[in-house]
């Protein structure tokens, strides 16, 4: 059974400056999805300030094919 150690975050410096960092696989994948919640907030909130925009079905089907 493998052990799972949790540790900060590994910053690693190229020129005494921090260049790339090491994070757990698990918190990358949540940092992830986190940052796609937020794009999808952003575009309905886009959305939602813009005005509305009506069209036959018919012309919504011949566009979605």
């Amino acid at each position: 059974m493998s052990k799972v150690i949790k540790t900060k975050p590994q910053v690693i410096l190229k020129n005494g400056k921090p260049d790339a960092v090491i994070i757990n696989v698990k918190d990358y994948y949540k940092m992830l999805d986190r940052l796609e919640d937020k794009k999808c907030l952003a575009e309905f909130e886009r959305m939602r300030k813009g005005r509305l925009k009506f069209r036959k079905f018919d012309a919504f089907l011949l566009e979605h094919k």
